[in-house]
């Protein structure tokens, strides 16, 4: 259990003393940004509004949101608020939908960047006796190298390992006994694969202890499974490359009940997907997120298309973040109805001879949308029938209409036979603007 004499002092400060600190911060932001950036003063001017305007934390509803576009129209480096010699380090997203956002950081961002990982991987419960295994992607990602310096910053042992290579991995899980693993949830399920294959079939007696798992949304059903079949406590880190990295909020191990925002360095608000209204605590809608230290690239009420509420604080002084349901961007719309891969997700998880390595297929037919999902069979399940697996696949057609309102077509496929990943998992493949299908 950590103690608060471990805790920074502004983990466990009074709400006036944090918000205090979050106005003054905000203020520096807001004029940072809109001296330094032409995007920032065009935005503000054309919306009518000055930093001078910010006098308490609920004044920057007045201020326009910036989107995942302004910063690809602005590619790749005219969002930048320093010059390119105070840019010590770029990196930028994966641009597969649309040119990439492009991050840079100065020297005092990547510093800050490494304290709040540390801060986070404390809360997961780990300190500089941990081994660390680090399986994000190393390079333009920001997962690899924000873990890495953060678990350096932590003063932990590092083991530097990226993704892929899955069965080396595998191997030296098993020989360099790290304590804690810090991975995405889908490949982590890869890696359980392999320890089960080089382990006789559990891998629940390997050395980890934590998993901090991050970079794409996970449902609790995939999360009791990797807890069960790994033996650990599975905590939730939350971060997007636009706003820093991995590190911007971090579930607590005390409590285990979703990710402290660290709010200190980043503001959080909860608006209508579709209005940009506000909504108050404890209402789902998007996450909006503005930076209140980062010197290169501050963002102003980014909408991050992250679906949650906002809740009270509980093992931390700042307030949590709950589950993600979705995003707004990945959000599928079948016959009228509104879809996102987690609720089918959840519905799989349910079944005990089903693995949670799906694929979604979205096709036209006429003028009608068809969904199709394949899943793949556990190793349990090899053995089924033809007649089990038809009632497997009519049972969680019937679970997902009576569910979700909308019906499917479901085939299962042998255990091994959906490609993997080694990163973030494609879950969607929408085809409905492919022709001659």
């Amino acid at each position: 259990m950590i103690t608060t004499t471990q805790l920074e002092p502004i983990e466990t400060a009074s709400l006036d003393e944090l918000q205090a600190l979050q106005t003054a911060r905000m203020k520096w932001t807001l004029k940072h940004a809109y001296d330094n950036v032409p995007m920032y003063r065009r935005k503000f001017d054309a919306a009518g509004v000055h930093p001078d305007d910010f006098r308490e934390l609920q004044d920057i509803r007045l201020f326009p949101c910036t989107t995942k576009q302004d910063l690809r129209d602005n590619y790749p480096f005219d969002t930048f608020a320093v010059p390119m010699e105070q840019v010590v380090r770029i990196h930028a997203s994966s641009g597969t939908t649309g040119k990439p956002t492009v991050v840079g950081y100065t020297r005092n961002d990547i510093d800050t960047w490494a304290s709040i990982v540390a801060r986070s991987l404390r809360a997961a419960g780990g300190s500089p006796k941990d081994k660390i295994h680090v399986a994000y992607g190393y390079g333009l990602f920001t997962g690899g190298l924000g873990a890495h310096y953060g678990a350096e910053r932590l003063g932990a042992t590092v083991i530097p390992m990226s993704g892929g290579q899955t069965e080396k991995q595998a191997q030296l899980i098993r020989d360099f006994h790290p304590d804690m693993i810090m991975v995405t949830p889908s490949y982590c399920l890869n890696l359980i694969e392999e320890l089960e294959r080089q382990m006789g079939g559990d891998a629940s007696g390997c050395s980890l202890r934590v998993g901090v798992f991050g970079a794409e949304p996970w449902t609790a059903a995939m999360r009791n499974e990797i807890e069960r079949r790994l033996g650990i406590t599975a905590l939730d880190i939350y971060g997007l490359s636009e706003v820093m990295g991995p590190g911007v909020a971090m579930e607590c191990i005390e409590t285990a009940d979703g990710p402290t925002i660290w709010e200190d360095h980043f503001y959080p608000e909860i608006v209508d997907p579709q209005s940009g209204a506000a909504r108050a605590d404890g209402d789902h809608g998007e996450l909006l997120i503005t930076t209140l230290t980062k010197e290169a690239l501050p963002v102003i009420r980014y909408r991050t298309r992250d679906l949650t509420r906002l809740l009270p604080a509980s093992a931390r002084s700042m307030r949590r973040m709950d589950r993600i349901t979705g995003r707004s961007d990945d959000m599928l719309i079948i016959r009228g109805v509104n879809v996102f891969p987690s609720q089918l997700e959840e519905e799989i998880c349910k079944f005990q001879h089903l693995a949670p390595h799906y694929q979604l297929e979205v096709r036209r037919k006429g003028h009608l949308d068809t969904l199709s999902i394949k899943v793949e069979l556990k190793e349990s399940g090899l053995a089924l029938s033809h007649d089990e697996r038809c009632d497997i696949c009519h049972g969680l057609r019937h679970r997902i209409k009576s569910m979700v309102g909308i019906s499917t077509d479901v085939s299962i496929v042998n255990c091994g036979s959906i490609p993997r990943s080694e990163g973030k998992a494609q879950r969607v493949f929408d085809l409905r603007n492919v022709v001659n299908q």
